[in-house]
């Protein structure tokens, strides 16, 4: 399932010191990551912001009270301990005292959707082959589950307008071609290939940083990027499910999501992250309908849904419809609540984890035979991802730092 200043409002209580955050784009709500479509990197929180298209950081907030009698400007505001009528302290919940507990289930809620998502995904296509239907598929049960949220006010939908949705709509256009040519993909080879070829995503997020946006990348960053375009390499030329159309589609995926973070520097707004993400995955619905009427309708007309059901029955069809389309939403969903809980370095981490997994477990289900020069190869783009994502978060931290100072 390959980015998003903001403005304080609310009433001023008489009484109660105004509080003012300070002016500084760094400071700004912290973003989150999503894996759309198993591909790229799309990063919201309050907005979509420049300097998080491409570098995957967050700044936490700082609010400060403005100059009085008692206090300094400068002055950071530290939560006060709750407490009740006699002054001790409220007791602790066992949730709030052990923190890494709740960040362990994101993790794990994480990697689990997005695996059996990836399962699941492969074994419609092996008895229903039309990967354009099916990305529609992903979409639509995941708008009906936004509309469905929006109905009972958990969120409360976010106005739109005629400028925003002129800003959305290029970041869902990319969003959509993307995850298309994802499932293109992984109906053409194995899921562990395709995951291969989508580990270039660092490398065709740095081209555009250089050569696109004009920033400088580190010769070390460039470096760490070698491993994985020599380990992709060395996988396609033996991989046994080797095709032209998985691995074109796979490489214009990765081009699709870099393109999308591009057009998301230009996004700026203060809807919150789950709205942003609601009304890009319907935009990019409507964007998937006409190409899977076009390519696909006639043959599904036609075979596809008569196949399909004989082969499984109407029942089971449709609730692997829903339920795919459902893993797909929900796994990118926790995938931003995780970045938000932990470090930058810890998510590039668990990130690359969660790729080996995927991997790992549709081998072993699908019992897909590899070669021993595509496991080398696959397990050197794997290790150069890894690479690449731990010297890019100790550089960005280092430069919060600094700024910080």
């Amino acid at each position: 399932m390959e980015s998003r200043v903001l403005t304080s409002r609310g009433p001023t209580i008489s009484g109660i010191p105004r509080l003012a955050r300070i002016n500084n784009s760094n400071n700004a709500l912290p973003a989150a990551r999503i894996n759309a479509g198993e591909g790229g990197n799309l990063v919201w929180g309050r907005q979509l912001r420049p300097s998080l298209l491409l570098n995957h950081h967050d700044h936490s907030p700082m609010v400060v009270i403005s100059t009085t009698s008692t206090t300094k400007r400068g002055d950071v505001l530290k939560p006060c301990a709750a407490s009740d009528s006699a002054g001790d302290a409220a007791p602790v919940g066992f949730l709030a005292k052990y923190p890494w507990l709740v960040t362990g289930f994101f993790f794990f809620m994480w990697y689990f959707l997005n695996v059996i998502f990836n399962i699941l995904n492969k074994k419609i296509y092996n008895y229903f082959p039309y990967p354009y239907f099916v990305s529609v598929i992903h979409l639509a049960v995941g708008a009906v589950y936004c509309l469905g949220s929006w109905t009972v006010g958990l969120p409360k939908r976010a106005p739109m307008d005629s400028n925003l949705l002129k800003l959305l709509i290029p970041v869902a256009v990319c969003h959509a071609l993307g995850h298309v040519t994802s499932n293109v993909s992984f109906a053409a080879v194995a899921v562990s290939f395709t995951h291969t070829i989508k580990a270039l995503e660092p490398f065709f997020n740095a081209a555009a940083s250089q050569f696109i946006l004009g920033q400088s990348i580190p010769i070390t960053l460039w470096l760490s990027l070698a491993p994985v375009v020599l380990g992709v390499s060395m996988a396609s030329l033996t991989e046994l499910s080797f095709n032209w159309l998985g691995f074109i589609s796979a490489m214009i995926s990765n081009i699709s999501f870099t393109y999308r973070s591009i057009y998301s520097k230009k996004a700026m707004t203060d809807m919150d992250s789950t709205n942003l993400y609601a009304y890009i995955t319907i935009i990019a619905l409507f964007v998937c309908i006409p190409p899977a009427i076009i390519l696909e309708g006639p043959q599904l007309l036609k075979h596809g849904f008569n196949d399909a059901i004989a082969k499984v029955g109407l029942t089971k069809f449709l609730s692997d419809l829903f339920w795919v389309g459902m893993f797909y939403h929900l796994y990118n969903q926790l995938a931003t609540n995780t970045l938000e809980r932990v470090a930058p370095l810890t998510h590039a981490v668990g990130n690359v984890l969660k790729r080996v997994f995927v991997i790992g477990f549709s081998i072993i289900v699908f019992g897909n035979k590899i070669s021993t020069q595509t496991a080398i190869g696959t397990s050197i783009a794997i290790a150069g991802v890894a690479m690449y994502s731990l010297i890019k978060a100790k550089i960005e931290e280092e430069k919060r730092n600094l700024k910080s100072a």
